[in-house]
């Protein structure tokens, strides 16, 4: 099955919650590193400005975790661009852990892709829209010396920096937050 596109970028608690809805849907999905998020400057500058840029959705485990994380994120993020989706309380375990959470719920990881269909179903586009101008591309990214490279971690901290973006951001978070935040050729300009 082709992946479904979302309207906009998706905030999710941690990495296998972002492995399972970068699976089934076309849209950029941001980590908030669990409870890192608190003592992370960078990763809150991020979301800030993406929610300046589009809505955001928020999607969290229903566990007390996943309550203090959007309850965090409610605050610090402006609340006219927040959606906030909920997942059900499926009493189990995730695949990949020996044992149930504290709560003994499901987390975002642990849905069927069919809830996850469901959840998402009232922002799904029918049609790609058309940005205004061509997206930045993992083919400018290695061009630039910002993939595929020796020092391609390196440059990619000094671009990130540069923009006022965390640091330590993979390629793929990297070329998502720049294809959001800035048009092609405004990102290109940094490199004339």
């Amino acid at each position: 099955m082709d992946k479904l596109r979302v309207r906009y970028p998706v905030i999710v608690e941690g990495k296998y919650d972002k492995i399972a809805l970068s699976s089934l849907f076309d849209t950029p999905v941001f980590s908030t590193g669990g409870f890192a998020v608190f003592n992370s400057d960078g990763t809150r500058a991020l979301l800030r400005r993406l929610a300046e840029k589009s809505p955001v959705i928020l999607l969290t485990d229903s566990d007390g975790g996943g309550r203090q994380i959007r309850a965090f994120l409610s605050e610090i993020l402006p609340p006219d661009r927040v959606i906030h989706l909920y997942i059900p309380q499926i009493p189990g375990k995730e695949r990949r852990k020996s044992k149930p959470g504290k709560a003994g719920l499901l987390g975002v990881e642990g849905m069927t892709p069919d809830v996850l269909r469901g959840i998402f179903s009232p922002f799904l586009s029918d049609a790609p829209e058309r940005p205004a101008s061509p997206p930045v591309t993992k083919t400018d990214f290695y061009e630039l010396g910002l993939s595929g490279r020796p020092d391609a971690e390196k440059r990619r901290a000094e671009v990130a920096k540069s923009l006022g973006l965390p640091e330590d951001l993979p390629a793929n978070a990297l070329l998502d937050a720049v294809n959001i935040l800035f048009s092609r050729d405004e990102f290109l300009s940094l490199f004339a």
